[in-house]
């Protein structure tokens, strides 16, 4: 298993609508976060940033992600969180949310 943290801005004039969604996730889109090996997902916000953690079981971690980017209804679901993010300037070449190294851990 693999941890990720990551880091994107959300438009404050947006967060609320950003929060509504997010209260009821639509289901195809849950089940596609799980079927590409992705649990203990987590979204938290502070000062118009998104901080996101999850842990990833598969042993693809690129074909997994292509998998969720090919589907349908995660693409629909992306267009319509797009807008309301801001993804950070330092981010590397082909991040949309920016991946923050993990420096510490405790079980």
């Amino acid at each position: 298993m693999k941890r990720f943290g990551q880091i994107i801005g959300v438009d404050p004039q947006k967060f609320e609508e950003y929060k509504k969604y997010h209260a009821a996730v639509w289901p195809d889109v849950l089940k596609m976060i799980k079927e590409c090996n992705i649990s203990n997902y987590s979204i938290f916000h502070k000062d118009s940033m998104l901080y996101a953690y999850f842990e990833y079981t598969g042993n693809d971690f690129d074909a997994d992600m292509a998998k969720m980017a090919a589907d349908r209804r995660t693409q629909e679901w992306w267009d319509i969180m797009k807008p309301m993010q801001r993804p950070v300037p330092a981010r590397a070449e082909g991040e949309w949310w920016a991946n923050m190294e993990e420096v510490f851990h405790l079980d």
